[in-house]
């Protein structure tokens, strides 16, 4: 076997990622060429050791050094029956964004009390679906919300965050940055006391703490160290004017990955350390009790446990332009780069120790000229049948998944000790007319 020390490249996938005796890429003891053949493509294929692992490295790294942590898996990055077992048997809590999502975690007998929903434009259906269901803590993201909530409550007592937008730039793509002071996320900072105010005398409503999210995609720390700030100092505010009691704070997530061997983040050590060391020194100067403190990473906890494989077709060089390979997948399946210049890293999973010998931009097959996958990547030379494996696609390739073209949405594997598991069928024919009524 051939492992990442001498394949810089395969360090950007699954932690079980290595090449075996045939020469082909091996995801969890199991060969991706030989996965492409059983399953078709394309094809995901989940890494079971990576998800595990993930988790427990958020729980250590945070719990160790605050130990008042949930470490709640945020559903909108990719979600699956399945998925969400190994999320339930970690630990984990879980953060959904739709009644959707809520539903599906229902269908797994999740802990309802781990559950927090946050969401900009929640409808009545989807609030009293929660209240229903007996959601740990709804996250209330604007006024209108907040007074429909206290309507639609009744006599039940919820227990609710605010969402505010602290107006903090996480330096990411701006489709990603959430808790800036122009976005539809979170409460605005003219009505944070009126929230507060509203929430704290009304009987059925129990504002435990403050949430906030960023963005997604961060590769810095200090955000959230500034938006920690203004969180806790408004706390301490509230508390002197309103008696309020600061006994949460939800930090979201947002943790950035490494999609390239050039963009290389913080580890979640480091992320860690800062953090829970600004919300116990900023607690200690405001004389607050330390609050509960949620984290909701999903990206960073699927992204790199997630392959994705398509198998080569057409190769058309167009001297000095370039050179495209298509493949049987694309904007359909993963439309990350044509929605936002999302760069990822790939390999031929069948050539993975043959010499990269020029660049390649690989194609989708979608009717679309903004249907790239990667563009100008250095590859060994393809030709159609070889199976393309890219590196980090667990996260928000399957859950943006389309029907253009009337395509079908692909299978999902997870992978672990040599053994594979279809935890999701690839679509028919059939499935594309089913909701169709004449």
């Amino acid at each position: 076997m051939t492992t990442i020390q001498t394949m810089p490249k395969l360090s950007l996938f699954p932690v079980t990622a290595e090449v075996n005796e045939k020469g082909h890429l091996s995801l969890g003891g199991c060969d991706t060429v030989a996965l492409a053949e059983e399953f078709s493509t394309p094809l995901y294929v989940f890494d079971e050791l990576s998800l595990r692992n993930r988790c427990a490295e958020f729980k250590t790294e945070f719990g160790n050094r605050y130990p008042d942590t949930t470490v709640a898996y945020s559903a909108k990055a990719f979600m699956n029956k399945a998925l969400l077992l190994i999320i339930q048997e970690e630990g984990l809590g879980l953060d959904v964004v739709s009644g959707g999502e809520l539903a599906i975690a229902r269908s797994v007998n999740f802990p309802m009390d781990r559950v927090y929903f946050p969401g900009n434009n929640k409808s009545a259906e989807e609030l009293e679906m929660a209240l229903q269901c007996g959601v740990g803590r709804i996250v209330v993201d604007n006024l209108h919300e907040l007074n429909m909530l206290r309507e639609i409550a009744g006599e039940r007592c919820t227990n609710i965050l605010l969402r505010l937008s602290p107006g903090i730039d996480p330096h990411t793509h701006r489709y990603n940055a959430t808790g800036i002071v122009d976005s539809k996320f979170g409460l605005t900072a003219s009505t944070w006391d009126e929230a507060v105010a509203t929430a704290m005398s009304t009987p059925n409503l129990n504002p435990v703490g403050l949430h906030f999210h960023l963005g997604s995609g961060i590769f810095e720390i200090e955000p959230y160290q500034k938006a920690i700030d203004v969180m806790l100092e408004f706390a301490a505010a509230m508390r002197q004017k309103y008696g309020f009691e600061l006994s949460e704070l939800d930090i979201g997530g947002g943790f950035g990955i490494q999609y390239t061997l050039e963009a290389e983040p913080p580890l979640i050590s480091a992320f860690a350390e800062l953090i829970t060391s600004e919300i116990t020194g900023k607690c200690r100067e405001l004389k607050l009790l330390l609050p509960k403190l949620i984290i909701e990473p999903g990206r960073a906890i699927v992204g790199r446990a997630g392959v994705a494989l398509y198998r080569a077709g057409v190769v058309k060089a167009i001297p000095g332009i370039r050179c495209y390979v298509s493949v049987d997948g694309g904007m359909g399946d993963n439309i990350r780069h044509a929605l936002y210049g999302a760069k990822h890293e790939a390999v031929v999973a069948n050539k993975v120790m043959e010499k990269e010998d020029g660049k390649v931009t690989i194609s989708g097959k979608f009717c679309e000229p903004g249907d790239v996958l990667i563009r100008d990547i250095n590859l060994p030379p393809v030709t159609a049948g070889d199976i393309i494996a890219i590196a980090d696609c667990g996260a928000y390739c399957l859950p943006m998944a389309s029907n253009y073209n009337a395509s079908l949405r692909p299978a999902v594997v997870l992978a672990r000790e040599g053994k594979v598991r279809l935890i999701r069928r690839r679509e028919t024919l059939e499935d594309l007319t089913q909701r169709d009524l004449l």
